[in-house]
């Protein structure tokens, strides 16, 4: 049994490693080479960075033509975190505007420059540090973490996916709700770092390694 940190260069690679095994006697594996993926039980896609350059890493590693074939076929489980959400979706805005994976429908959008909270006071772009999660349906990674958890982010822009059916969380920054878990099948991703999450972090890679789609 081997759970496969993709490494196509972004991203929290050992981190997210390291946080696994924590969690797990399975084998955990830092890898770019098909041959392991393929063989792997479990998928993580990292990421980190502008989309651009996560998107054009992947190329150049080619692995993204493995990644799609992954997606399509949905035969073992695969967690998206970060950037490695993002991807999942139809476009991006960033970079001037960007095509991504488009497994889900939706985009992802820069939050407002003008963001402001309930009392009128400016809200920073990145949306950074801790916020809490409403789980928005319920999924077999939510199990033993509380409705509202606190988790911990790093981002400036958001999922915003055109298909309910697929948000699982949602986390709500000034005016903006953003789909910060969203999956299908066997894939389930999302906006926050859980190998930064504490307790609920663990909790969610702990869930994601006993998960049975």
């Amino acid at each position: 049994m081997t759970i496969a940190v993709i490494d196509y260069g972004m991203g929290n690679l050992h981190s997210v490693a390291k946080a696994l095994e924590h969690v797990t006697h399975e084998n955990v594996v830092v890898t770019r080479d098909p041959r392991r993926i393929l063989g792997a039980t479990r998928l993580v896609l990292p990421g980190q960075g502008a989309i651009r350059d996560c998107l054009g890493e992947l190329e150049r590693t080619e692995l993204r033509g493995l990644v799609e074939e992954l997606l399509a076929n949905q035969e073992k489980p695969l967690l998206g975190i970060c950037v490695g959400q993002q991807m999942l979706l139809e476009r991006s805005e960033e970079n001037g505007g960007v095509d991504c994976l488009g497994f889900l429908g939706g985009e992802v959008k820069r939050f407002p420059a003008d963001m402001r909270d309930d009392l009128g006071q400016r809200l920073k772009v990145p949306h950074m540090g801790w916020n809490l999660v409403h789980q928005h349906r319920r999924h077999p990674l939510w199990e033993g973490i509380d409705q509202d958890e606190h988790f911990y982010f790093v981002h400036s822009y958001y999922v915003a996916a055109s298909d309910e059916a697929c948000v699982y969380g949602t986390t709500d920054y000034g005016r903006v709700q953003a789909h910060v878990a969203i999956g299908r099948d066997a894939t389930f991703a999302v906006q926050f770092h859980p190998e930064k999450s504490s307790r609920a972090g663990l909790r969610l890679l702990e869930n994601f390694v006993q998960w049975t789609p």
